[in-house]
């Protein structure tokens, strides 16, 4: 692989168990020191993240800033006085009090880097965070060595439908983002829709798009799973939040059906939800009261022992909004991908995920359809019956898959720059 190039990585967290988007996030950098590639990485975690043959540094926070002062206030406020003035600022400014000194931290430790030394400066962010970005946005030396690493639309109105979020000061953040998209060189997607989508609200990203997928985390994998997970039973399980528009119901109520039809079934069966609470936990823990082989985690679970869960899970359950299109490829498919066990997938025809398991793919439905997601389970079952170590992700493009989410992949994307 090419050795030459000297990369600055600027991340907002590499804390793998503060969100998902730091899992992509260290993935990348893993893979990115797997090219062979020379890397310092900057980022933002409150604490020492250490990254074998690389040099990490944690920024410290700016604390002589006039917005660290004023956002101890507003914290100070709610929880004394119990008056939240957090919304009322983010519509006046477009930002926090805290993300603007957060900026102001991770652009002080910038400028201390020498840009002539480095080929690219990439910065990565988690959900709507977009820190690392802001801060290389105002440093207009940086910018030809600018790549953007966009992890999910932005700002929230930007998601497709059923979303329909409009977050305090949308308008002020979509012209941070028009300025972003100007200013970097590229702009680096973990998706191809989700590249296509933002190009088309935002023309002057057109040309820009380097599309590199979730990389698969060079991990130990655990041999160890908590006690409510049993490796001898034929497991289901969803790992991940469901948000407001991941309903789970209806794979719910096929797995319920299925127990109350099967006896066989019923005593060999598992599924299991992992992930924060969402709007959806009351009632599935109210089922679970009936159905003992349903199980709802009643809260976070450590990294470690997802991903060891999701390798020995007879099934591995991904939920996508209902609706027209879904340009999101989930942080956990690369796992999933690895695991080589089969992916229930539930959600639209035309989603990003459906697109890399290819159109003959076929444990895949919308996310409502009952009697769709029942015969999937039935079949997937039977097969597991038969041979408990039978069942593979049945793709015919296992190996593409493979190198698409490998070191080499991104080594090859790092060239057409």
């Amino acid at each position: 692989m090419n050795t030459s190039l000297k990369i600055l990585i600027v991340a907002d967290t590499l804390d793998v168990d503060a969100s998902s988007g730091a899992k992509t996030s260290l993935a990348l950098v893993e893979s990115l020191i797997a090219c062979g590639y020379d890397l310092k990485v900057l980022h933002y975690s409150r604490k020492e993240i250490p990254i074998d043959k690389t040099t990490t540094i944690s920024i410290k926070e700016k604390k002589s800033s006039i917005y660290y002062l004023l956002a101890k206030i507003q914290i100070f406020t709610k929880r004394i006085l119990g008056i939240s003035l957090h919304k009322k600022t983010e519509s006046r400014r477009g930002f926090s009090y805290t993300h603007t000194y957060d900026v102001a931290s991770i652009q002080q430790a910038i400028q201390k880097e020498n840009q002539d030394q480095y080929d690219w400066v990439v910065a990565l962010s988690y959900a709507g965070s977009f820190r690392a970005h802001m801060a290389l946005t105002k440093l207009p030396i940086w910018h030809r060595k600018f790549i953007a690493y966009i992890h999910d639309p932005y700002p929230q109105h930007s998601y497709p439908r059923p979303y329909d979020w409009v977050e305090p000061g949308h308008q002020q953040k979509r012209d941070f983002f028009v300025e972003m998209s100007h200013s970097a060189k590229y702009m680096m997607y973990p998706s191809q829709y989700l590249g296509d989508w933002m190009e088309s609200y935002y023309h002057k990203s057109r040309g820009k798009a380097v599309i590199i997928p979730h990389q698969i985390p060079d991990v130990i994998v655990s041999d160890e799973t908590p006690d409510f997970f049993d490796e001898e039973k034929f497991t289901v399980m969803h790992a991940g939040s469901m948000m407001s528009a991941r309903n789970p119901m209806a794979l719910t109520e096929a797995f319920c059906v299925l127990t109350e039809e099967n006896k066989e079934f019923k005593k060999d069966a598992q599924l299991i939800f992992i992930g924060n609470r969402s709007v959806f936990h009351d009632e599935l823990e109210k089922i679970s009261k009936n159905y003992s082989a349903l199980y709802v985690h009643p809260g976070y679970l450590n990294f470690d022992s997802v991903l060891s869960m999701q390798y020995k899970t007879s099934v591995n359950v991904v939920l996508e909004a209902k609706g027209p299109f879904s340009p999101f490829l989930p942080g956990k498919i690369p796992h999933c991908i690895k695991a080589n066990t089969p992916i229930l997938l539930l959600g639209p025809y035309k989603s990003e995920t459906k697109r890399l398991l290819g159109d003959a793919y076929p444990y895949w439905s919308e996310i409502d359809d009952v009697l769709m997601i029942k015969k999937h389970l039935q079949h997937l079952y039977t097969l597991w019956k038969k041979d408990k170590n039978s069942l593979t992700l049945e793709v015919d493009t296992i190996t593409d898959l493979t190198y698409y989410f490998s070191p080499e992949y991104v080594a090859g994307q790092f060239k057409t720059l």
